[in-house]
């Protein structure tokens, strides 16, 4: 499956890090502030924070029901949630840096996070210099999410240079990876208790954990 593939793309969170259930409570939090305190929504961050939730389990994005039912700005929240995560409380993976070095393919990172987020995070938790100058946002593209289209993620091929089925796409959120599949690109989703989207035609590839993933393509040196 990978002997015609040259680059590996990352997502960033909840993929090269682990998003454990006490800090995803944390980005809710994170997000209900930003949607109180500095974009003045009428309620209390509690019950803000609670929609958050459910928002997040219905639209696979927290923000959404806000953009629907308070005229919320996903660029205005885009700034200021990421203003607001506590990226102190992530949590690095050990010598992860170290394995990601023995990929035989190029690598970039594709994250929903702002680029002054994602380089905060990528310095945390060790993988900066692998990454300086090939990791971009959303917001390099003019959008703030992932999940709505799949020309994001064309755009993000011609800016690196790469045709889509070049492209190993490796991402958490089922919902990302189904634009990648669109257009052409080799899917593989990270999982951590159990693989829920197995029955999803548009992943090719899913691993527990990214450290069997990158085991299973550090092997693809055999194959080169």
């Amino acid at each position: 499956m990978f002997s015609d593939k040259k680059v590996v793309i990352w997502d960033l969170d909840n993929t090269l890090y682990r998003i454990t259930p006490e800090f995803a409570d944390r980005l809710d939090l994170a997000m209900a502030e930003a949607l109180v305190l500095d974009l003045g929504v009428d309620m209390s961050v509690e019950d803000c924070k609670d929609l958050v939730k459910q928002s997040y389990k219905i639209y696979r994005d927290g923000g959404e029901y806000f953009y629907q039912k308070h005229n919320i700005s996903p660029k205005d929240l885009f700034k200021y949630y990421f203003n607001r995560k506590p990226i102190y409380l992530i949590e690095p993976y050990e010598n992860l840096a170290e394995k990601i070095k023995q990929i035989p393919f190029e690598q970039y990172v594709f994250t929903a996070s702002n680029r002054e987020a994602s380089e905060k995070i990528l310095k945390h938790i060790g993988l900066y210099e692998i990454f300086k100058d090939k990791f971009f946002s959303v917001e390099d593209f003019g959008v703030y999410k992932k999940n709505e289209n799949s020309a994001v993620y064309r755009q993000y091929c011609e800016k690196i240079g790469f045709a889509p089925g070049e492209c190993i796409f490796v991402d958490d959120s089922y919902s990302n990876l189904e634009f990648a599949k669109e257009i052409g690109m080799t899917t593989i989703r990270i999982f951590y208790k159990e693989n829920s989207a197995k029955d999803k035609d548009y992943i090719d590839l899913a691993y527990k954990g990214v450290q069997d993933c990158v085991d299973a393509l550090i092997e693809c040196k055999q194959d080169r």
